[in-house]
């Protein structure tokens, strides 16, 4: 069953990818169910929040309303499948959910929350279990192909005007 949670993560981030997203899947996982999938999608709704973690917590809501079952108590029971350590953001989320268990793929050395740039968990009286490097090179590639192109989203940078006086 890992196998299958992990490649349904790597399956949301190839989706990403080719949606001009950073390639980032994610699957929360119930009771050994799959329960809530998500993929970035902060350039399609231009809504810098829309990460794969937090599409999935909206969407673990409202299974939880669905089913009339307890939120805290469905998401002390989740597992979370993600390709990308997830940031700060996502890690503080997961972390005030008292989310079971993390399983990522490779680091993220620019924004993560769980150990690469902040350890949420040390500013934090609980953390889930966390396992990393789960199918860490094909990650880094997801992402390398990402950064390769362009972004069209993305900000024109400022430039400095170079006029010799």
């Amino acid at each position: 069953m890992d196998e299958f949670f992990l490649n349904s993560a790597f399956d949301l981030a190839h989706a990403a990818l080719s949606n001009g997203e950073v390639p980032v899947g994610c699957v929360f996982v119930y009771q050994n169910q799959v329960i809530a999938t998500g993929r970035n999608e902060v350039n399609e709704t231009k809504n810098a929040t829309r990460h794969a973690e937090m599409i999935c917590i909206d969407q673990v809501v409202s299974y939880c309303q669905q089913k009339n079952l307890d939120i805290g108590e469905v998401f002390k029971n989740v597992d979370v499948w993600v390709t990308v350590e997830p940031c700060i953001m996502c890690a503080s989320a997961l972390q005030q959910l008292k989310i079971r268990s993390v399983y990522y793929g490779c680091s993220n050395d620019r924004f993560g929350g769980c150990g690469s740039v902040l350890d949420v968990a040390s500013v934090s009286d609980s953390f889930p279990n966390v396992v990393k490097g789960l199918r860490e090179l094909e990650a880094i590639n997801l992402l390398k192909d990402f950064y390769k192109g362009e972004n069209p989203n993305a900000p024109n940078p400022k430039r400095k005007d170079k006029t010799v006086s």
